[in-house]
């Protein structure tokens, strides 16, 4: 075979790699595994309703709210939205969402919470680090009957995740947080 020949060829070899490189979808920007009405419809299902409710926080209940988070667990959001879900008239829980970043990209959770202040519910919504690093339905299920105290951290009444310290640091403090807010806007009682 002339040296022509096999340049042609594998020019055409590059030209293919070239295409095939253009053409290929862009890496996925996270992975969703739930939409925020999917993880409702989990946490209430029918004949529960759900309710859409807003808190408006001052600087002084922030700072009340990043007290009893405690370390690590930053509160710095003003307007909080959450979801009471209802059977007859009953509260049966709420349902906040919390978005953070695991490392350099973000994580949504849903975190429900029962009437006597005790996380019922831990789902992932959507996850955009490497799949390695997601924590498992049965590692999230320790959080379950959990309230706020100084159990609900690493190393301590939470296991720690081998090989994804940074998820189970990111999930635990998003649960701090929630029961925090939670325990700040004492949401059973009389609508804001």
């Amino acid at each position: 075979m002339s040296v022509s020949r096999r340049l042609r060829g594998a020019s055409r070899w590059a030209a293919v790699l070239v295409v095939l490189t253009i053409c290929a979808p862009a890496p996925a920007a996270g992975q969703v595994f739930l939409t925020q009405q999917e993880a409702l419809e989990l946490a209430f299902p029918p004949p529960m309703s759900v309710e859409r409710r807003t808190a408006f926080l001052s600087e002084a209940d922030l700072s009340r709210a990043d007290e009893l988070a405690g370390s690590g667990s930053d509160v710095d959001q003003r307007i909080v939205s959450y979801y009471v879900g209802t059977l007859e008239n009953q509260a049966q829980g709420v349902a906040y969402y919390d978005a953070h970043r695991v490392r350099t990209l973000p994580e949504a959770i849903m975190i429900v919470v029962g009437p006597e202040g005790e996380v019922t519910r831990v789902e992932i919504l959507k996850f955009a680090e490497p799949r390695d690093y997601l924590a498992s339905a049965a590692w999230l299920k320790q959080f379950e009957g959990r309230r706020l105290d100084a159990d609900v951290s690493i190393g301590r009444g939470v296991a720690r995740m081998t090989g994804a310290t940074l998820t189970s640091r990111a999930v635990t403090s998003a649960v701090r947080r929630v029961l925090a807010l939670h325990e700040l806007i004492k949401p059973f009682g009389p609508t804001p």
